[in-house]
């Protein structure tokens, strides 16, 4: 080769090899290992067959999710039928309670009251609901009110302990059964009923001929539902611890009352 021709290859070599771009230098040069682009790993891709598994588990948990709520909305659309048509106890139950005070033992025997009235409606029976809290006596057989009047609830009895201390005693309720009918029975009224009625305690004491009314049921031994008593008894109202209706109401119902008549108190 001549020196002409070698000088111009030094020639070329100096001006278009280091000059050309780098996609010409990449392709036309070999590259080196630090030069070498890599590829990411590829990630564990599972087998066909699990996807295929976890598709049918998906749909299967979506269905029983469906059957699931179906099952939940059709209950809770009895429970609400079977709600808006629940005895009048049951509703009463759960409207009062939730808003009563009461002690534990005390909320016992109206729960029990209640729940013993609202059995009551499966009977053909004629019993007497006395509801202290909307003051009315009901004369019911089944689910049917034969008669309503209103209610007098007379003063609680105090409770006199050992050491003679007042304490002031639970409202009555509870459920009971009558166990006498009396028309104008002779009463004993105590010495509080006079003082309670400003006029002086005779002594003895004297019994009134129908001291109580005309008309008695008697729940306990101090317990009675009674009419009104007449002007010479000292008692004005219900008597302590006891209950009151209109004397045309109870004559009106008294045929329907006997000695197992049960009475719920409320």
């Amino acid at each position: 080769m001549t020196e002409e021709n070698k000088s111009g290859a030094r020639w070329w070599r100096r001006t278009v090899g280091p000059r050309a771009s780098g996609i010409f230098q990449v392709k036309t040069v070999f590259l080196r290992p630090s030069q070498v682009v890599r590829r990411p790993r590829k990630l564990w891709r599972p087998p066909l067959a699990w996807i295929l598994w976890l598709l049918l588990f998906g749909v299967a948990l979506a269905a029983t999710a469906m059957v699931h709520r179906r099952h939940l909305d059709l209950r809770f659309g009895e429970l609400v039928v079977r709600g808006q048509s629940a005895p009048f106890e049951i509703q009463r139950i759960r409207r009062d309670l939730a808003s009563r005070s009461l002690d534990e033992k005390a909320l016992e025997r109206e729960l029990e009251a209640r729940l013993a009235a609202a059995e009551a409606q499966e009977s053909a029976d004629f019993y007497l609901v006395l509801d202290t809290r909307a003051k009315k006596l009901s004369l019911r057989v089944g689910d049917r009110v034969v008669r309503e009047a209103p209610l007098q609830t007379g003063p609680p009895r105090p409770i006199l302990t050992a050491s003679g201390e007042r304490l002031a005693p639970a409202p009555l309720s509870g459920a009971f059964t009558v166990r006498e009918k009396l028309e104008s029975p002779a009463w004993k009224p105590p010495a509080s009923v006079w003082r309670a009625a400003g006029r002086p305690v005779p002594s003895p004491l004297p019994e009134i001929r129908g001291g109580l009314g005309r008309y008695v049921v008697v729940l306990t031994e101090d317990v009675v539902l009674h009419s009104p008593p007449p002007a010479e008894s000292p008692l004005k109202g219900a008597k302590p611890g006891s209950f009151l209706a209109p004397e045309a109401d109870l004559a009106a119902i008294w045929k329907r009352i006997g000695l197992q008549t049960r009475v719920y108190v409320f």
